[in-house]
């Protein structure tokens, strides 16, 4: 028959597993303060080298780029405030925010002709034209980094991805499934066709009617009857070529 462990055995388990616990504690600890060490370090060493090359993250979109994936590694923001070290260094805060009452001013001025919904490189293209004077080019995670500081202020702005191309949108307007999938079809000649939805997705007439006419509603689309084969043709200026708007075609002054 098999003993039973008595107390001095009882005990001598409870001070082994005592000791164990306090020596994962201590590893732990030393662990963390070396990962405490190792992080201000890295935060000394980011700081030093946006004093050095504090020109170039001004004025470089793809050097800028990189030095915020740097600081997204170590935890620093530097958008997250217009005031204390970063701000004081780089300005970048001030620069966000300018970005951002721009790209607020494009918007409402281009909303009339794509119902507030706009191609992300449009707007980028639109936003350099406005900022030649001040010769700082303005790259699309520029334009991203200033439309969520928007979205955090709850203004309605968001960036969409429809196939192939990344939409902002400046309206509370929800898009569903068969919203999105029209203007993803839409991509390839700037318009669609009822028959072409039909052809394409196999959708019921009424059903693309009912899609086509609600995007109609919201002024994201735009109808055209004036063909030869008499097919209307709904455009969605969010999706089509960006060369006309890009200089302000339509009567859209930027």
């Amino acid at each position: 028959m098999r003993r039973r462990p008595g107390i001095s055995g009882l005990q001598t388990a409870a001070a082994a597993r005592d000791q164990y616990r306090l020596l994962g504690e201590n590893v732990a600890k030393v662990r963390t303060d070396l990962m405490k060490e190792q992080l201000a370090t890295f935060r000394s060493q980011l700081e030093e080298f946006a004093r050095k090359h504090k020109n170039d993250i001004r004025k470089n979109p793809a050097f800028r780029s990189q030095f915020h994936e740097m600081c997204a590694k170590v935890g620093v923001d530097p958008l997250a405030s217009n005031k204390g070290f970063w701000a004081e260094l780089l300005g970048i805060g001030d620069f966000y925010y300018e970005l951002g009452v721009q790209i607020v001013d494009i918007c409402l001025a281009t909303r009339p002709t794509n119902g507030g919904l706009i191609d992300l490189l449009e707007l980028c293209s639109l936003l350099n034209q406005r900022r030649r004077a001040a010769r700082d080019t303005v790259s699309e995670d520029d334009c991203l980094r200033a439309i969520s500081k928007l979205k955090g202020l709850g203004s309605g702005f968001e960036v969409l991805s429809v196939g192939k191309k990344r939409l902002v949108r400046s309206v509370p307007t929800e898009l569903n499934k068969d919203h999105n999938e029209l203007l993803e079809i839409a991509q390839t000649q700037g318009y669609v066709t009822v028959e072409e939805v039909v052809n394409n997705l196999g959708w019921p007439h009424g059903r693309v009617i009912d899609a086509l006419e609600t995007l109609l509603k919201e002024g994201l689309a735009m109808i055209d009857s004036g063909h030869r084969d008499r097919k209307r043709r709904y455009w969605f200026p969010c999706v089509a070529s960006i060369s006309s708007s890009a200089t302000g075609g339509d009567g859209v002054k930027i």
